[in-house]
């Protein structure tokens, strides 16, 4: 029985601690359910918070998002109004330039319709015949655009059609105003050339009849000369030496035709800078070249030594060509005459300069000189002295021509710009005969004067100065011859006191060294040439004032 009861109590025993661990258990069991439920509903809670954060984040972004579509709608309905309130702007801007322009081409066309009126044109200027059709369909243009404008006063601005429309009948106006133009210019034309024909008719009458008169008064002129004791012409001998320069000057004009008549483009360029080293020079002497004349001097004497010369940076020398020595020649003595045609007849005081210039090339190349002499004589026969007759059949143009005028595409010069020509060659003539080229190596020229001269250039073509050397080449004598001839032939109206006159002022100084033989010589002479100056008929300019420079200078 304890047996029993010790196992019944080790069994009860063992029973309670088993139900006391099993109730441990289930207390552990209870406690985690309880934290189970509890995280669940920790965890369920979390979800829902999240869940609830994100409904809200999603209601704001599509807050935000409807705020955003909104706010663009709000700009985009904003910009439409300015837009539109644009389009209605430039609208208005573009209607209000449409109607001015409108306006304008109305007032244009109204304006050139003006013209095509006939009442407004003459007789005279235009064919009112063929103007009023013009004028009809001007009418007819000024109606369109009219009925264009009247469309416009209504409140509205003339469309693009409308602005098309005027454009159009604009450019027929104008086409219109083209043409009546030229209707114009026609009628002016055939107007123009029938005046023309009459005064060629006219002057062709008179001329018929000029030569005839002027024949008569050259006849009547030699006639009283002779009674009178006055040359017709200038000597025998002074023309046979007149004549044999013209000829040496067409021999030498001849000798050179192939370098004047290049084959070929090398030959061409060399004449060309042949030329250019002949002429540049010689046009750089001026009134104020002073002591440069001697550099000038030196690089025509080197050119035509046959030396290089080097003229915008190219070496150019008359060996270059067989007949390039005789061409620059005559292109140097062409130059110097055409300097006293321009540079001298506009400042008289460059007539020394170019003188001594002249007289030193002369001195050391003769030929030169009489080239120079043979332009001189063809530019002005009156320097010969020389007073060409007018041949049988000779018009006035071509006998003016003979006699030195210009001849160019506006017709022959006038006596003015002549005078002025030969007033210029003569006083050069008259320089060249009294210059020596102060620098000669030749005797007659004393080192003292030549330092001087290089020392004072001012005073270089001082007639003091060069009176110390020898006489030029064609020195004074010449002139005495000239003047001798001029004063004992016939005088021509204008053209031969001019001539005395200017030749007198250059030369003044070294005849004043003669004076007593000069003013006997020019009084003696002087009542019966202004005499005969003031009735004698004009020949190349009207006797007034033709006596002038002879009273002047006398």
């Amino acid at each position: 029985l304890r047996l029993r009861e010790e196992i019944q109590k080790k069994m009860v025993a063992e029973v309670a601690r088993s139900e006391s661990e099993q109730l441990k258990r289930f207390e552990e069991l209870m406690e985690l359910k309880q934290r189970q439920e509890h995280q669940a509903m920790r965890d369920m809670m979390d979800r829902e918070a999240k869940e609830s954060i994100g409904r809200q984040e999603k209601l704001k972004e599509e807050h935000r998002h409807r705020v955003k579509v909104i706010n663009l709608r709000l700009r985009e309905a904003a910009q439409q109004r300015l837009r539109q309130a644009e389009l209605e702007r430039q609208r208005q801007v573009e209607g209000r330039e449409r109607l001015r322009n409108l306006n304008s081409i109305q007032e244009e066309i109204l304006q050139l319709n003006q013209q095509l009126d006939p009442s407004t044109q003459s007789k005279k200027d235009a064919p009112l015949a063929s103007l009023s059709s013009l004028s009809t369909r001007g009418n007819q243009l000024c109606s369109q655009v009219s009925e264009v404008v009247r469309r416009t006063t209504e409140g509205e601005f003339p469309s693009v059609e409308d602005i098309g429309v005027a454009e159009r009948a604009l450019q027929d106006m104008r086409a219109l105003i083209q043409l009546m133009q030229l209707e114009v210019a026609r009628f002016q034309e055939k107007k123009k050339q029938e005046e023309e024909q009459e005064q060629k008719n006219q002057k062709q009458v008179e001329l018929q009849v000029q030569p005839e008169a002027q024949k008569a008064e050259v006849e009547l002129a030699q006639a009283k000369a002779q009674k009178k004791g006055l040359q017709g012409s200038a000597k025998d001998g002074t023309l046979k030496w007149y004549k044999e320069l013209e000829e040496k000057a067409e021999q030498y004009a001849q000798a050179f035709q192939d370098l004047s008549r290049p084959a070929n483009p090398q030959t061409k360029k060399l004449r060309q800078e042949l030329q250019k080293a002949a002429t540049i020079p010689v046009g750089q002497i001026t009134s104020q070249t002073g002591s440069q004349v001697k550099d000038i001097y030196e690089k025509i004497d080197q050119l035509l030594s046959g030396q290089p010369l080097v003229l915008e940076g190219r070496s150019v020398s008359t060996s270059l060509h067989p007949q390039g020595q005789k061409f620059t020649f005559y292109k140097l003595a062409e130059k110097f005459v055409k300097q006293g045609e321009e540079e001298v007849a506009s400042h008289f005081e460059a007539a020394f300069p170019i003188a001594a210039v002249a007289s030193g090339i002369w001195e050391q190349h003769p030929e030169v000189g009489e080239l120079l002499l043979a332009h001189l004589y063809r530019k002005c026969p009156y320097v010969v002295p020389h007073y060409p007759g007018m041949k049988k059949g000779m018009t006035v143009e071509d006998y003016r021509k003979v006699l030195g005028y210009r001849d160019d595409s506006f017709g022959v010069e006038d006596d003015e710009s002549f005078m002025k020509r030969m007033s210029g060659v003569i006083r050069l003539y008259a320089a060249i005969m009294q210059q020596k080229w102060p620098y000669s190596s030749k005797p007659g020229v004393s080192r003292l004067d030549a330092v001087f001269c290089i020392l004072a250039p001012s005073i270089l073509f001082s007639f003091n100065v060069l009176n110390a050397f020898q006489p030029p080449p064609h020195g004074l004598n010449h002139g005495w011859r000239w003047l001798a001839q001029m004063l004992n032939m016939e005088p021509v109206s204008g053209i031969t006191a001019t001539l005395i006159f200017e030749f007198l002022e250059a030369s003044r100084s070294d005849l004043d060294r003669s004076s007593d033989q000069f003013w006997r010589h020019g009084l003696s002479h002087q009542t019966q040439t202004v005499h005969r100056g003031k009735h004698l008929a004009p020949r190349n300019k009207p006797a007034e004032g033709s006596s002038a420079p002879m009273h002047q200078l006398l």
